[in-house]
């Protein structure tokens, strides 16, 4: 049931999936928890999106929960806290490569948002302890078509991948819950996507 913006309903939907149009600016903790019931796994690849500014970064997901104090309440993610009050024990975060630590110097702003950003929602996954994790950073990301050959492990070289490649081992993973807590970098390469992940 993937989340998709209104203009890829369609293409959603030719696939035989049902489509659900969800904003996570907007909706409540509430909201996407029904959305996601009844789910095997949660897939999180949402993004603020080429050409948004550095604050938007940090909006897509995250949310401050209430105090009834005053004080100030740490910063929660809305998909994952969903998945967990769903019982959706399967959860794979789309990252970065880049993630993990502080951004390259002389990277503009809005790239060091995007990246801290990543991170933080990286260290907030990797305290849940009622999913099953699995975060993948893909480098820069093409439009040509996938080969099925990778690179991927817990470090690789920087590089670029086809999202093709990066939606095939998604599934991948999502069939190999012996992954789950790893990290994974994510580039173009060699070898058969199948290989590199195993089969259960």
């Amino acid at each position: 049931m993937p989340w998709v913006r209104r203009a890829h309903v369609a293409d959603v939907e030719a696939t035989g999936a049902e489509a659900v149009v969800c904003d996570l600016e907007k909706a409540s903790l509430d909201d996407v928890t029904e959305i996601v019931r009844g789910a095997d796994a949660v897939v999180f690849a949402a993004g603020a999106g080429p050409g948004s500014g550095a604050a938007r970064k940090d909006t897509v997901d995250p949310f401050r929960t209430e105090s009834n104090s005053g004080d100030e309440v740490p910063v929660r993610y809305a998909t994952s806290d969903a998945a967990e009050r769903a019982g959706v024990g399967r959860f794979i975060q789309i990252s970065s490569m880049g993630a993990g630590k502080p951004p390259a110097p002389g990277r503009d702003e809005v790239w060091a948002a995007y990246i801290d950003a990543k991170t933080a929602a990286e260290e907030d996954l990797r305290r849940r302890d009622g999913l099953a994790w699995t975060i993948v950073r893909p480098g820069r990301l093409t439009d040509e078509p996938g080969t099925g050959l990778v690179r991927l492990a817990p470090e690789v070289p920087p590089g670029s991948v086809p999202r093709d490649d990066v939606a095939a081992v998604i599934v991948a993973l999502l069939d190999n819950p012996g992954t789950a807590g790893r990290t994974l970098e994510l580039v173009a390469g060699e070898t058969p996507i199948r290989s590199l992940v195993g089969e259960e």
